[in-house]
């Protein structure tokens, strides 16, 4: 016997985007350029690397779930700063926990929280993250999806989800700034949300992992515990943020996060993970202690994704319909064909491979967000990246 959600899942984007190249062989001439995984590749800080080896001595030592309290008050302090809490609104005992990675903790908080015998609802953007589903789905909850799109720049329109829907709603995921849109919810949205939950009397689980990937040093995503710190909510009731070094940091290999926010519910989870989850290793709480303390790394990765926006975007933006985001280190341009197709093209024939837009989302309220359009991510270095603007350019020229 096993668990029927688990006939529930579809596969993951990437099972579906090797399908699709299947029996396509790419030009030989053309050395393969990567755009369709999230995955940073700029240099992991050495520092943080030397932090890293400097405690592998802590190996000889069971870490507890709670992690070190230096990684707790570094996390709680960079919270503070970034998110202009109030200092000592967010307690580093009760309301932080490290995670290894956040890819996980997401998963898990919905195991923790949803209760399956009450017809539960997940909310969640879509096109999404595929953890968001898979978790609602595992936890037996149905998944209500919230379409982004160009009418609404690319964020859910929480007015249009009627009311027996949210009074079933006992999660809400929501991803600011958005994969793979790069969408940034602002204070005012982020405050309605926290007065629905409310009225209706469920959990918000922000993926915050984007946040520090902005193209403007003056205007940083605000985030939600700020947007409830903003609303005099100090105890963060009902929200609950998830944090990365992975992109912030560019260390996807050490697999650290953390999640924060209302006390009472991260005592559950914590209850939660001292039987499901693994603690974060010593030498990867140590590495990750020095990261959440220092900002210049942060500042120089950002300029590394600005460079290579700006130049992508000067070869794209005359060919095609592809908006600068405000964050994130996607692009998601509108294609001249259907969205499968154009990405096929890309492979076979420029040696390419981008991430079709429809296998990052589902069809809900009459159609998929996600068609014809497609998820590149800018990860590669700037020379590479320019040369995969220009193979996309001559693609659309001979569709002309």
């Amino acid at each position: 016997p096993v668990n029927p959600n688990l006939s529930r899942l579809q596969p993951y984007p990437f099972e579906k985007l090797a399908d699709l190249k299947a029996g396509a062989t790419p030009p030989a001439h053309l050395p393969h350029i990567g755009l369709s995984i999230g995955e940073p590749r700029h240099a992991t800080p050495s520092f943080i690397t030397e932090a890293l080896i400097a405690h592998l001595h802590g190996l000889s030592s069971y870490p507890v779930t709670r992690g070190s309290s230096a990684l707790r008050e570094a996390i709680t302090g960079w919270l503070t700063r970034r998110f202009n809490l109030t200092p000592g609104s967010l307690d580093p005992e009760r309301q932080v926990l490290p995670v290894n990675g956040t890819r996980e903790a997401l998963f898990a908080f919905a195991q923790c929280v949803v209760d399956a015998t009450k017809r539960p609802v997940v909310m969640m953007p879509n096109p999404f993250y595929q953890i968001y589903e898979g978790a609602a789905l595992i936890a037996g909850a149905e998944p209500w999806f919230l379409n982004t799109t160009a009418n609404n720049s690319f964020l859910p329109d929480f007015d249009t989800v009627p009311s027996d829907v949210w009074t079933r709603c006992q999660l809400l995921y929501i991803c600011s700034p958005g994969n793979p849109t790069g969408a940034v919810m602002d204070i005012a949205t982020l405050q309605k949300l926290i007065q629905l939950a409310d009225q209706y009397d469920f959990i918000i689980a922000s993926d915050e992992c984007y946040s520090e990937i902005y193209l403007d040093e003056n205007a940083p995503p605000p985030g939600l515990l700020e947007a409830a710190a903003r609303l005099g909510r100090h105890d963060y009731r009902r929200c609950i943020v998830f944090h990365s070094l992975s992109k912030r940091s560019n260390v996807p290999g050490m697999r650290s996060g953390f999640v924060a926010g209302d006390a009472q519910i991260m005592e559950k989870f914590h209850l939660y993970r001292t039987y499901h989850g693994s603690a974060m290793p010593p030498p990867t709480q140590a590495a990750s202690t020095v990261a959440w303390n220092d900002e210049h790394h942060v500042q120089h990765n950002r300029a590394l994704y600005k460079q290579k926006f700006d130049a992508v975007l000067d070869i794209l933006q005359p060919v095609m319909d592809v908006q600068r985001p405000a964050a994130s280190f996607y692009l998601w341009p509108r294609t001249p064909i259907s969205d499968t197709e154009f990405a096929r093209k890309l492979y076979a024939q420029y040696n390419l491979t981008v991430l079709p837009g429809s296998f990052l989302s589902r069809t809900a309220h009459g159609i998929n967000p996600g068609e014809n359009y497609i998820r590149m991510a800018l990860v590669e270095p700037l020379q590479e990246c320019i040369e995969a603007a220009y193979r996309i350019k001559e693609c659309i020229a001979q569709q002309r």
